[in-house]
């Protein structure tokens, strides 16, 4: 057999076997839409129980957004009015992320918006590297299935998920790395701009990290 041939093979039974782990029976080659896949996948996140987060939340938060996009946006877990909502980043945080995709020159249904881990930990605490280890198998197939061009990081903790480095975000951000043929852009939480709200540096640095992805994707 070709070696192309033998690769390719390997690696769709490598997928197979990622999404049979996750439990998610929806593989099929006669159709390319993703909505069918995307139900599944996200059924099993609402009756998710692997970690105790599942016993706090009132609402399991997948993620929303267009799943033909080529621009993803990934915090780190949802907050109280999300997991209300059972939305993604609704609250401040979330109005404040809106502005800033619009001023990108696209519309919040034109973006896939999403966090690490799916469920509120007590308190808006940072998810415990347990919860992430649980759940992050969802957050990759979402990437699987939309196949981004580009992932924005909104903080520490998502941006330590995606990249390999010891370095503070101040440091990081600005840059592209890349994961799994995908560039990722770290950048700033919307909460942390809200923090430090009489800091235009940080909102300057910010809309620099954006200028770039606008600029990669060709929306500049």
């Amino acid at each position: 057999m070709d070696k192309k041939i033998e690769e390719f093979l390997s690696n769709v039974e490598e997928k197979l076997e990622f999404f049979s782990q996750l439990g998610i029976d929806f593989v099929s080659f006669s159709s390319p839409s993703k909505e069918s896949p995307f139900l599944s996948l996200k059924e099993k996140i609402l009756h998710c129980q692997k970690c105790p987060l599942a016993q706090g939340r009132k609402n399991v938060v997948p993620g929303e957004g267009s799943l033909n996009t080529e621009l993803v946006f990934v915090g780190e877990a949802p907050g109280r009015d999300e997991d209300i909502q059972g939305r993604p980043f609704i609250g401040k945080a979330g109005q404040l992320l809106t502005k800033i995709i619009n001023a990108m020159n696209f519309k919040r249904e034109d973006v896939y918006i999403t966090n690490i881990v799916k469920c509120r930990p007590p308190e808006n605490r940072n998810p415990h590297k347990e919860e992430i280890r649980e759940c992050c198998g969802y957050l990759l197939a979402q990437l699987e299935l939309i196949k981004p061009r580009v992932i924005v990081t909104l903080g520490k903790v998502a941006a330590d998920f995606f990249i390999r480095s010891t370095s503070g975000m101040t440091a990081l951000r600005g840059n592209f790395h890349e994961f799994e043929n995908i560039q990722v852009m770290p950048t700033f939480h919307p909460s942390y701009l809200i923090r430090n709200e009489g800091n235009k540096e940080i909102r300057k640095m910010v809309w620099e990290d954006m200028q770039k992805v606008m600029a990669f994707l060709g929306k500049k």
